[in-house]
Parts: C-alpha cells; structure tokens; sequence
C-alpha cells in the first residue's frame, strides 16, 4: 500500500492550508453543506490523497450529497475534527476510535475491513542491532538496551498494541537505551528501523507486507523479529448526527456501500486494493473494548 515518490514532509505542508480547522467567514459556511471524511494520516500522505478522494467520490454518489476529503497532519486532529462535527465519518484506528467515541456520546463503530477484527503488529529490528527473531512474548524483553520507535503517539498498531504486549513481557520504557521515538507513521517507522536509526521498532504488519512486496524496504537490513497476537483495529466511526443533518438513510446509504464492495468489479476492487482489503464487513462499538480497556490502563484515554 505504500507509495514513495513525494516525502510526507513535503506533502503535508502542501495540504497544511486546507486542514479543516481553520474555516472561517464564506468559506466555513460552505464547508457545512458538505459531508466531511478523514482518516488518521498512517501511512504515505501521497497514498492517503489518493485513496480517500475516490472514497469521497464513492459516498457522493452513494448519497447524493457533496463529500470532502478533509486531510489532517496527525492523529490527534481526526479526533477533534470529529468531536467538533467538522467531519461527520471517519476512518479511525482502534485507539483513536475509542478517543473520539469518548468525546462524542453516540458515535458509532460501522464498519471494518475483513482483516481489522484479527489485526496483528510487528516488531522488527536493525540487523546489526543483535535482535534475533523469537516466538514468545517474553522474547520482548530482549529489546531492553536498545533503541526503539512506536508509529503515532496514538496509533493502536505502532503504539498502544505494542507498549501492552512489552508490558505483558515486563519489559518497562525506562529499560530502552534513551527515550522512545515515535516515527508520526508506519512507513516512518520501516525507514528509521532499517535505515539504522533506531536499533529497533513497532509496526502494521500491513504495512510492513505492502513495504516488502513493494520492495521498498532492504531486507538485508531489517528483520521481522516477532508477530503480536490479534487484535481489532480500524474501523469507519460515523457522527450520531449524519442522519439530522444529511438526511434519514445517509448512514445506511454509505453502509450499504462499503459492505457492497465487490471485488469482482474493476472500480471496486482498485478501491478495495488501496484499503488492503478484499471486502468490508459490520462492526460494532463492543468490538473495541479490549481496546479501551487498554488505553485506560496505559492513560492514553480520558
């Protein structure tokens, strides 16, 4: 899934001018008689511009009605976004759908990928770091001497996922040499691990999957050092108010879109493909306790 031609610094101080919170005078008028989406930005901003437009464009049809894709600079953004009702759909992680659902009473959990109920992250190490792969949880306690970096400081499966399993293991953050990193995305994460800045790190194995097949990562630097047990992850988190203000149905309008994905129709499948997916699925807020359980034990939700 990933794409490389354009740095993420660079795209995202093309795209800082149109970040959602700022609307102001005319502008933010018509910004309401829009359908708002984002996603959290976890991979390659190039990628995300050219998923999450075909996506709009999809809703738009699907419901009649004109659908921004209103792109953000981190994690913490969708989140307010979304509190504040500038988006009314969303493209959450596990954790930053729980966060939102904290804030805004009614959100609700629609959908998921078929690979997000049992979504797994990697550890992976530097070769030279003399981090061997292991089988076991407890093979995480290796890690304590060594550089290491989550994703997104909210990120479910570079951060909050990975620092529960390290903590299963008793492995502490104070037992790293120095401070954790936290890279801002996955592909960041791939980079600095095998790039040899960090001796260690924490990542989608998605990602990590479309990296190696894209073969955009040097395997002879970097190695897979363990998988994590599963996990539910991403979702599409909907505003309790997109009937009020969009109209009855538009909820199950862009449901029944999502879940009608087909991988058999050309159009569908490229869609399909770009979400690293091969069809959507139901889902439901009880789906995400674990999740919330976690959060609360790490003091990453309020």
């Amino acid at each position: 899934m990933s794409l490389r031609p354009m740095t993420r610094r660079t795209l995202l101080l093309g795209t800082g001018a149109t970040l959602l919170l700022g609307a102001c005078g005319t502008g933010a008028a018509s910004e309401k008689r829009q359908l708002g989406i984002s996603a959290i930005p976890d991979q390659d901003p190039e990628l995300l511009n050219r998923l999450y437009p075909a996506v709009a464009e999809r809703f738009a049809d699907a419901t009649g009605l004109k659908v921004a894709y209103r792109p953000v600079t981190d994690y913490t953004a969708v989140v307010r976004a979304f509190e504040i009702g500038d988006i009314h759909l969303a493209w959450m992680g596990g954790l930053t759908g729980v966060q939102a659902r904290a804030r805004v009473a009614g959100a609700t959990a629609v959908a998921q990928r078929d690979i997000d109920a049992e979504f797994h992250s990697l550890f992976i190490a530097h070769k030279d770091s003399g981090l061997r792969p292991f089988e076991k949880v407890d093979g995480l306690r290796g890690l304590a001497g060594h550089t290491f970096t989550f994703g997104s400081e909210t990120s479910t499966s570079g951060r909050l996922m990975p620092q529960y399993f390290m903590r299963q293991a008793g492995l502490e953050q104070g037992e790293l040499r120095g401070k954790p990193g936290f890279s801002g995305s996955h592909d960041a994460t791939i980079e600095l691990v095998a790039g040899g800045s960090f001796e260690a790190g924490a990542v989608n194995k998605q990602v990590w999957d479309a990296t190696v097949a894209a073969k955009e990562v040097d395997l002879s630097k970097a190695v897979v050092l363990w998988r994590t047990p599963g996990y539910a992850d991403y979702h599409w988190l909907a505003r309790p108010d997109l009937d009020k203000t969009f109209g009855d149905g538009t909820r199950k309008k862009v449901l029944d879109l999502l879940l009608g994905l087909d991988g058999r129709n050309a159009e569908d499948a490229e869609l399909l493909k770009l979400f690293g997916a091969k069809s959507f699925v139901p889902t439901r807020n009880s789906a995400y306790d674990r999740i919330e359980d976690v959060a609360r034990d790490l003091g990453l939700l309020r």
